[in-house]
């Protein structure tokens, strides 16, 4: 997420719920995360600077570790085809902006183990 406030309201409800997280504000600062690290589940922004969340889901879709990880879109474009676009790209799931948290705890429920 590259806009300061949206990160700080999704990280925040994430912590709230006993949750660590690891914030990349652009796509490719997301592929050098997972390369650190493994993650549970990754909610991308679709709008980033330097590379967008379609072409980093595609890049990390194509690393053996991220073929099964759940990736949920985030994004303020709330139509159908934004939609479809998120999941053609590799997506799992697929999040409006601005968050509502019934929908945000309850989208993550289904990824988290």
């Amino acid at each position: 997420e590259d806009h300061d406030v949206n990160r700080r309201i999704a990280v925040g409800m994430l912590q709230r719920r006993g949750h660590s997280v690891e914030v990349a504000v652009d796509g490719r600062e997301a592929l050098a995360a997972v390369d650190r690290e493994t993650f549970d589940v990754v909610l991308m922004d679709v709008q980033m600077p330097e590379l967008d969340g379609l072409e980093t889901t595609r890049a990390l879709r194509r690393k053996a570790a991220f073929e099964k990880t759940p990736i949920v879109a985030l994004t303020a474009h709330a139509l159908e085809e934004e939609r479809e676009r998120c999941l053609a790209a590799g997506m799992n799931g697929y999040l409006s902006k601005p968050i509502e948290v019934t929908t945000f705890y309850a989208t993550l429920r289904q990824y988290l183990r």
